[in-house]
């Protein structure tokens, strides 16, 4: 769902830069990475989260890719406050992030990206009771009981209709999209006009 929303992207306008906000792994940046390398040749990702779960693995393939790549260790809230931001072409993307913030935080978030990127990308947990319900029966497929708590909770603390779109800044000149996407996830984009 992201990969086909950057690359239709990527396809019109310059993405140099891809921020991944709570990247783990990297795993999911670099699935990204190796559709979006193919229309923007000189891309660089980074990686923040507050630890390094990176393996070298994934950083060999980044570079195999030609891809650049940088490990940010940090705190979300206080790399966007210092961050000096980049050249245009800087886009930010969060996936299953943002539901484990409050309205507050959504909002300091939002706005300390906005005055940096050209689109901010999220795929978050659709709160829906067909998305709970199905949460509720992750189990059946060999769950733990932690990935099962978690599963519940992520839908409860997910995001539905135009709810993230509020927590954006009102100010500049964006558009707002939100959307049902698959069958359990909830995307929102913030595209600069």
């Amino acid at each position: 769902m992201m990969a086909n929303t950057l690359v239709q992207y990527a396809k019109k306008n310059p993405v140099h830069r891809l921020i991944d906000l709570g990247g783990g792994d990297g795993t999911f940046a670099l699935g990204l990475a190796q559709q979006l390398i193919k229309f923007q040749p000189k891309l660089k990702v980074e990686l923040v989260d507050r630890q390094n779960h990176v393996q070298p693995e994934t950083c060999d393939q980044f570079h195999a890719l030609g891809c650049g790549m940088e490990i940010i260790t940090a705190d979300v809230f206080d790399w966007l406050a210092h961050w000096t931001g980049g050249p245009p072409g800087t886009v930010f993307i969060a996936n299953l992030f943002l539901h484990h913030f409050h309205e507050a935080e959504l909002c300091e978030i939002f706005w300390l990206a906005s005055g940096q990127a050209d689109l901010f990308a999220a795929c978050e947990p659709r709160r829906t009771m067909t998305a709970l319900a199905a949460a509720k029966m992750c189990g059946l497929i060999g769950c733990n009981s932690v990935t099962r708590h978690d599963a519940v909770a992520s839908v409860r603390a997910g995001f539905a209709d135009r709810e993230l779109s509020e927590f954006w800044p009102a100010q500049g000149n964006w558009a707002l999209t939100e959307q049902v996407s698959g069958w359990f996830s909830h995307l929102f984009l913030a595209l600069r006009k």
